[in-house]
């Protein structure tokens, strides 16, 4: 599919740059992406990234969509998207997913992408977990949703916080299938 719709989520748990690099793999695979960001994520990317980061990624996305737009375009099946990652994905973002709780943007879109059958890969962000987060995650699972926690590649021996986020992303990205592979692979030794 040549340059595909994406929806990017990025909810307000820790680990904002999870979605800054997604971003930037998207881009790079020439998707156009549409942004929607939770309140608390605003909050969460001026906490951890650095001075200039959501003007930055705002730069790379096609669209920027407000949470509270429930009538934007992404919140209809009828929109043809190849699916959406939330990364980070808060307890409180999954919890509505897999509840149907429709109440924001972001679990709006989740909502169609499970509605329509395409791919949703939630980035999941808690530790340890409850057994509500546990329920959660497997209800998304078996109405279709990939619950993706970002583990690091230790295999991969990454030398940086950025080497382990930018390859947690890379690997969110290459669950769409959308073309060239953006994560390292393993190799034996």
């Amino acid at each position: 599919m040549k340059n595909p719709h994406v929806i990017l989520g990025i909810s307000g748990a820790s680990g904002a740059a999870l979605g800054v690099w997604a971003a930037q793999h998207l881009a790079k695979l020439g998707a156009q992406i549409h942004l929607v960001c939770s309140p608390a994520a605003h909050r969460t990317i001026a906490e951890e990234c650095a001075p200039g980061t959501l003007s930055a990624l705002e730069q790379i996305v096609t669209q920027v969509h407000p949470a509270t737009d429930i009538g934007a375009t992404i919140a209809s099946g009828s929109f043809p998207v190849a699916g959406m990652i939330v990364a980070p994905c808060s307890m409180r973002s999954l919890a509505a997913i897999a509840h149907g709780l429709d109440d924001n943007l972001l679990t709006r879109a989740a909502s169609v992408q499970l509605k329509e059958r395409r791919p949703l890969i939630l980035l999941t962000r808690e530790a340890p977990l409850t057994l509500a987060h546990l329920q959660n995650m497997t209800a998304v699972t078996q109405m279709g949703g990939i619950i993706m926690p970002p583990v690091p590649a230790f295999y991969l021996k990454p030398e940086t916080v950025e080497d382990m986020t930018r390859q947690i992303a890379a690997r969110a990205v290459d669950m769409l299938r959308l073309g060239e592979r953006q994560a390292a692979a393993w190799s034996p030794t």
